[in-house]
């Protein structure tokens, strides 16, 4: 009796966290996890008004590199593997780093607290580090079948990485476009976006 009676409050107990979850999910707009496929992603660049031109899939393989890093990187290694990142480099290195779990906000995040994102690049949000230099970030980036081939990246002053999901749901497309409207402050600065749909690596997490 007593066994049945716990099994039947843990069972209470998941389902109301159960239920709490799912009120979370529809406050912040997020989306239950899982696999995409590349039609589903260039409909959502569409959507979240993505160049389809400068769409990518993360490959899945980049955990298995992430992981495989020296645990003295272990806040850096979980930096970058956040469903929500713009990665801004300058010759190849990291030289400002903006991730959603630094934003704070509710029931969206606010990305331009503080006035961060008021100069271009934006001001230093999440810590920098050198794990994951621009030569890397690239060998796990897909083309997809609209993907147009970039030009010399070593020719532009600053290449942003767009890191972006289906899952994270209005969440994305509002960092989308907090991104793209930071980049009208460039000025005269060349400037490369790159977008990279990160949901297929999200279902394995």
């Amino acid at each position: 009796m007593k066994t049945r009676l716990t099994v039947v409050l843990l069972l209470f107990i998941a389902v109301q966290l159960s239920s709490c979850n799912m009120v979370l999910l529809k406050i912040y707009g997020l989306k239950s996890p899982g696999p995409i496929e590349e039609k589903d992603v260039l409909r959502y660049c569409k959507k979240y008004d993505i160049p389809p031109a400068d769409c990518y899939q993360l490959d899945t393989a980049y955990m298995s590199f992430l992981f495989a890093l020296d645990t003295n990187y272990k806040q850096a290694v979980k930096n970058h593997y956040q469903p929500l990142q713009a990665l801004y480099y300058t010759s190849g290195q990291l030289s400002s780093f903006q991730i959603n779990c630094y934003t704070g906000g509710y029931p969206n995040l606010l990305w331009e607290r503080d006035s961060i994102m008021t100069e271009f690049p934006p001001r230093e949000q999440a810590p920098l580090d050198s794990i994951v230099p621009l030569d890397v970030q690239l060998k796990y980036l897909l083309p997809t079948s609209a993907t147009v081939a970039n030009q010399r990246l070593d020719t532009f002053d600053y290449v942003t990485v767009v890191h972006w999901n289906r899952l994270m749901g209005r969440q994305s497309k509002r960092f989308i476009r907090t991104v793209q409207k930071n980049r009208q402050l460039a000025g005269d600065l060349r400037v490369k976006v790159i977008y990279v749909n990160s949901d297929n690596v999200m279902a394995l997490e």
